[in-house]
């Protein structure tokens, strides 16, 4: 499978860069990389459209200069740029995210080993963060977990690595459905059950948890579905969006029944924690 980059330099950097990313996750663009002078952002081959770039405010915006090129990226360079640049993952002392050449650390409570090739989720990118930091802190024993939208699968390995009953992993893409399989074998949890496909395949009232690290515009869209997946009393946890989009997240998902219990910031990415009541 091959991809998109768009890379840009940003000026100014900090305001301009949180704008652009904003705009182009609406468009589609799935993982970013923040860079020295602005960032490199990723999107599937099949689904990027060229007229969309038109579509990017920011771009005809005289406040900001945007100097910006488009590629096609292989999927083995991908890889290799992973190699060399992922560094473990240290999350509260309690979690610890490395490649499989990264030695193991002493005295750490869960040890996940991921090779993320293509797929979103290694934990560097501030939702994947917020989120095992927020799993961490939930009681996920004897539980029917989801991690929808996997990804790596990290945040799924971690459920079951928490003794969740059962743990469920689906994604769209390909890519990251194999990935995740991979990942998952690296762990020993082969238990989890991984699945190829979108929100149509969540089974209603199926769930104490479902996890969801998407973007803003899946997450509004899937949002009946994953409330159709919960049973009552259960918990939705969401992140992959900006700040700026919580309160349409909140307001959307309080029409269905949910009520806010936690959420968390971290620079200007936002996790919610939700309750079906």
């Amino acid at each position: 499978m091959k991809y998109i980059e768009f890379k840009a330099n940003i000026t100014p950097l900090e305001v301009g860069r949180d704008i652009l990313i904003a705009e182009l996750s609406e468009i589609g663009f799935e993982s970013f990389v923040e860079t020295e002078k602005g960032i490199e952002a990723y999107i599937q081959f099949l689904e990027f459209n060229q007229d969309d770039i038109q579509k990017l405010k920011i771009l005809t915006n005289k406040n900001f200069t945007i100097e910006h090129v488009i590629k096609t990226i292989a999927d083995q360079n991908w890889n290799a740029e992973w190699e060399k640049s992922f560094n473990p993952i240290n999350v509260e002392n309690r979690c610890y995210i490395r490649a499989l050449f990264h030695d193991k650390i002493d005295n750490i409570e869960y040890d996940i080993v991921i090779d993320p090739k293509m797929s979103f989720g290694t934990g560097h990118h501030e939702t994947t963060f917020l989120m095992v930091k927020r799993l961490l802190n939930i009681d996920l024993k004897g539980k029917n977990v989801l991690d929808m939208g996997c990804g790596t699968g990290l945040l799924a390995i971690l459920a079951k690595k928490k003794k969740a009953r059962y743990v469920e992993a689906i994604d769209i893409d390909e890519w990251a459905y194999n990935n995740t399989l991979e990942n998952i074998r690296n762990n020993n949890c082969e238990e989890i059950k991984v699945k190829m496909g979108g929100a149509e395949l969540i089974k209603k009232n199926n769930f104490n948890v479902i996890i969801a690290n998407i973007n803003r515009n899946i997450l509004l869209n899937d949002m009946d579905a994953y409330t159709k997946g919960l049973i009552e009393g259960g918990d939705l946890l969401l992140s992959g969006f900006f700040s700026s989009d919580k309160d349409i997240l909140l307001e959307a998902s309080s029409k269905l029944g949910f009520e806010l219990s936690y959420q968390e910031t971290k620079n200007d990415w936002t996790m919610l924690h939700l309750v079906k009541k």
